[in-house]
């Protein structure tokens, strides 16, 4: 990963902090001024991959981690941790001194305010090309993190780093992420991009086909599956885009889960799922996400995307695009079962040899159940719980495939302390 490590120092202090609602400034005379960073191209990449690292080590480490354990996908090893531990009990046990959850509202809203950032300053670079890299790359950061807030929290933020903020609706949050990719497209249509941003741009980043496939995701979380439908058709299924990592900024999950064996591990081979929707037992996505050890408990850990500290964790999966177009076509007024059967069956029938993650279920029968739209729904849920393991995707899908409460052990979480302290806009908290 290009990490451009010496400007990301020298700009911590410039971009990102006082994103609370009680916001405050803050200078630092070593470092370079903020006009002179917003100004320069290569300065702004800096910033931008500077806010790749923050959504990598807080954000999607930190919703694997509660999403996880609020859905069962995961089980605390270690009770001495207190955040985890709630998340753990579920229901009033969870309040808005949680560490975990705290960080994760700090850190998204870090990268959606120094996104903000980056985007309305790459305007004034001569280079458009340039220009309109940094603005889809910014973007998607900037989308993730207004997705990982919409998607825990019932209401968010309206304007990040203003004093005492509105809160929309988090349908609302979903639609604004839209909005920004919209006009990111755009920008990249207008002016495309220069190979010199491709040049700079981190390891393992497609620009476009993440905007889309984010674009389709959060459209499905919004409601509008025709939108889903016609975005996620756009997505290339043999490109991939993923966080890289290397010796200096390691894998977070692999770092502080796997490699210690302190924080959570896989529930075991059903990945968290009841009786009646569970992987089959010759499913190859079960092995691909878990290892065995035979050395000492608990006897399934972490494979995947965390097992080694430089291995990559996606910003999206070729397959969930398929899944969400079965999903929308079954959810038309007219359900399209033939067509969603197909999708969910090239899933089921890939081994993984031709999807860029390798991920494969590698079953040649594909599904068997009965071939309606209710049943093929559930399919979908479960073949998404399972392909999609460890995303923080789950506790969406939990509750927009209407399961049983008694699956999980939240609804959404409270808000944070220090957002309620500061913000006098903040709502009340959830009762689940």
């Amino acid at each position: 990963m290009k990490t451009y490590n010496k400007l990301i120092c020298s700009l911590t202090l410039l971009t990102g902090l006082g994103i609370s609602s009680c916001k405050k400034d803050y200078e630092n005379p070593n470092a370079a001024t903020a006009n002179q960073v917003l100004s320069n191209a290569k300065a702004l990449m800096g910033v931008a991959v500077g806010i790749q690292r923050t959504y990598s080590l807080g954000v999607a480490a930190g919703i694997a981690n509660a999403n996880g354990l609020t859905t069962n996908e995961t089980f605390l090893v270690n009770v001495g941790n207190a955040s985890e531990l709630q998340l753990t009990q579920g229901g009033g046990s969870v309040d808005n001194t949680n560490g975990l959850l705290n960080n994760i509202w700090t850190t998204s809203s870090k990268c959606i305010y120094d996104a903000n950032n980056v985007i309305a300053n790459a305007n004034s670079i001569a280079d458009k090309g340039y220009a309109s890299g940094l603005i889809g790359y910014a973007t998607i950061i900037k989308a993730l993190s207004i997705g990982a807030q919409s998607q825990f929290w019932e209401n968010v933020p309206a304007n990040i780093g203003s004093t005492n903020s509105a809160f929309v609706p988090r349908v609302q949050g979903f639609t604004s992420a839209i909005a920004a990719i919209d006009a990111a497209l755009a920008a990249i249509a207008a002016n495309p991009i220069s190979a010199s941003f491709a040049t700079d741009l981190p390891s393992g980043i497609d620009v476009v086909n993440s905007l889309q496939a984010l674009k389709a995701r959060y459209a499905l979380f919004a409601g509008n599956t025709t939108l889903a439908l016609a975005t996620a058709s756009l997505v290339s299924l043999t490109a991939s885009s993923s966080l890289a990592f290397d010796a200096a900024v390691p894998n977070p999950i692999f770092q502080s889960v796997t490699s210690t064996n302190n924080i959570y591990q896989p529930l075991d081979s059903t990945l968290g799922l009841p009786v009646g929707i569970r992987p089959a037992l010759n499913d190859a996505r079960v092995p691909f996400y878990t290892v065995i050890n035979t050395a000492a408990a608990p006897r399934f850990r972490l494979n995947g995307f965390w097992n080694t500290a430089v291995r990559r964790i996606p910003v999206y999966f070729p397959d969930e695009m398929k899944l969400i177009r079965a999903e929308c076509l079954l959810r038309q007024a007219s359900p399209d079962v033939a067509n969603a059967k197909i999708l969910i069956d090239q899933i089921l029938q890939d081994n993984g040899s031709t999807d860029p993650l390798g991920i494969g279920a590698n079953i040649a029968a594909g599904y068997t159940g009965t071939v309606d739209a209710a049943s093929l729904l559930v399919e979908v849920y479960r073949n998404r719980c399972i392909e999609l393991y460890l995303s923080g995707l789950k506790l969406e899908d939990m509750r927009r495939f209407a399961r049983p409460t008694a699956e999980r052990k939240r609804n959404f979480y409270p808000y944070p302390v220090n957002e309620r302290n500061n913000n006098t806009n903040t709502p009340a908290d959830p009762l689940f």
